[in-house]
């Protein structure tokens, strides 16, 4: 079995200064960015922003125009990546297969490829959902069958560096509950995983940091959590008060409208919204406890990662 390297307080992924040119176009542009190892990371952007591109310099498709990539403790392009290429996994958008082989042979066919144990190959197609579906021909996979197998060659080797670009296209909402469930049994072992998705509910609450990518450039990095404070995106309050109670609760909030607070009626006659800078939540809550005899319910709603995705462009 390969030996993984890991060595104590490196970087699984690291990048300085990289720069990926076509001719007159910058696709990739000064990219600084370090992953540790154990982490699941998102990187996110719109069409062109630069990920997919990113993603091939990293696995030593392409090769920079500029700069320093290192995974898995070797320099991309340099003579002791070929050793450590063996310890990273990928997944493609879009996957290639041979439809007339059976999924197992499929896995057998990767796994001679990479010299990994083919021993392992049967484990992996029950681990992804597929033992059933082992000696059935690929052109006899749904879209969702297609994903799971070429998900169960990503691991092939047991890697310490994982690559998913849109993993979970074609997954049922079952499929793709399981499917995070492996990446985070994952992440415990230490692997570390890096995520693309256009569906960034689905990353929010199960990614540990992320990137996110515009014009070529990352535009921010940290936790959900991080984001949100540092664009100070508002937070809304959805409150459900006794019937008649709305316009004391206007009243009442005078003095902090005045501050920037927002409140709007909600549909029906006892619903009102409220939405305050995140420094401000503290000090509106503390407002809301006076009126508590009048309140019947009340939910605060954090900033989505669509929220902070979109807020950030619009900083930019």
């Amino acid at each position: 079995m390969t030996e993984h390297i890991h060595v104590e307080g490196q970087a699984a992924i690291a990048l300085r200064g990289v720069c990926k040119d076509y001719g007159a176009v910058r696709a990739v542009d000064d990219v600084d960015l370090e992953i540790g190892y154990g982490e699941l990371f998102g990187l996110i952007g719109h069409n062109g922003a630069g990920k997919s591109t990113l993603f091939r310099m990293m696995l030593g498709l392409i090769a920079a125009s500029e700069g320093d990539i290192r995974v898995a403790g070797a320099s991309v392009g340099g003579a002791a990546f070929r050793a450590a290429r063996r310890q990273i996994g990928y997944l493609p958008e879009n996957l290639v297969l041979y439809d007339n082989l059976s999924g197992l042979e499929t896995l057998r066919f990767f796994g001679r490829m990479k010299g990994a144990p083919l021993a392992d190959c049967e484990p992996l197609l029950a681990r992804v959902g597929l033992a059933g579906a082992a000696e059935k021909p690929v052109r006899a996979y749904s879209k969702g069958m297609r994903q799971r197998l070429g998900f169960a060659q990503a691991l092939l080797g047991s890697p310490r560096v994982v690559f998913l670009d849109e993993p979970t296209n074609g997954l049922d909402p079952a499929a793709i509950h399981d499917f995070y469930a492996m990446l985070q049994a994952l992440r415990e072992q230490g692997v570390t995983i890096v995520i693309t998705s256009h569906i960034l509910a689905e990353l929010q609450q199960r990614i540990d940091r992320l990137a996110i990518m515009g014009n070529g450039r990352i535009l921010a990095v940290g936790s959900v959590a991080e984001l949100r404070r540092q664009l100070d995106l508002p937070v809304t309050l959805a409150l459900r008060v006794e019937r008649g109670a709305r316009a004391a609760l206007w009243q009442h909030f005078a003095p902090l409208r005045a501050q920037g607070v927002e409140l709007e009626n909600g549909r029906a006659e006892y619903e009102l919204i409220l939405r305050c800078r995140r420094s401000l939540k503290m000090q509106v809550l503390g407002a809301l406890h006076p009126m508590g005899w009048r309140l019947l319910d009340l939910q605060i709603q954090e900033p989505t990662l669509e929220d902070v995705f979109f807020g950030l462009k619009e900083a930019a």
